[in-house]
């Protein structure tokens, strides 16, 4: 890694460390925001949550296939599949704070067992999502400044999290779907 490389990725250390904090406050109080009850004009954006849960789903995918790809050495669609996914990730953000902004939040009724394992699944996918944010971007970060040996080192973190995350959070979509 050359100096101009070490300088660019400080450079970006301090945005991830912004983003890192800023993304989750953000969601945290979007979520609380309901415009609807402050008196705006719009439609409830009830047809998002099969589309992110899908987007979700694709995500998973996007991960296994670059896995798979940089495992075979294939750098350039290894670099284009989890460029996607991060853009995929982006856009699940987007439309998940869309339709909470714009429709009442779900209640999960579930009784017994099932309702245990549900909010399990839940709180691990929120946590985990939180935290996967700074790792993907520093994971990212150190593939864009050709720091290949410390982005495999993180990668092998990241790549474990970020798969969860995407996996429960389509596993939350069917547990609750029955209930939108």
């Amino acid at each position: 890694m050359n100096n101009m490389d070490i300088e660019k990725e400080k450079k970006y250390n301090k945005w991830i460390v912004v983003l890192s904090i800023v993304i989750p406050v953000a969601v945290a109080a979007l979520f609380g925001i309901n415009l609807r009850e402050l008196g705006f004009d719009v439609e409830p954006l009830t047809f998002l949550p099969p589309i992110y849960a899908a987007i979700n789903g694709l995500t998973a995918v996007l991960l296994i296939i670059a896995f798979i790809a940089i495992k075979n050495k294939n750098l350039v669609l290894h670099k284009n599949l989890m460029t996607t996914a991060i853009f995929c990730s982006v856009l699940f953000l987007v439309m998940y704070v869309a339709y909470h902004m714009t429709s009442d939040s779900t209640k999960f009724t579930g009784e017994g067992l099932i309702r245990y394992v549900y909010f399990f699944v839940l709180v691990s996918h929120i946590s985990l999502s939180i935290i996967v944010i700074p790792f993907v971007l520093v994971t990212y970060l150190r593939a864009i400044t050709n720091n290949i040996e410390k982005h495999k080192k993180i990668a092998k973190i990241t790549f474990p999290l970020w798969l969860y995350v995407a996996v429960t959070g389509v596993i939350v979509y069917i547990m609750i779907s029955p209930y939108y």
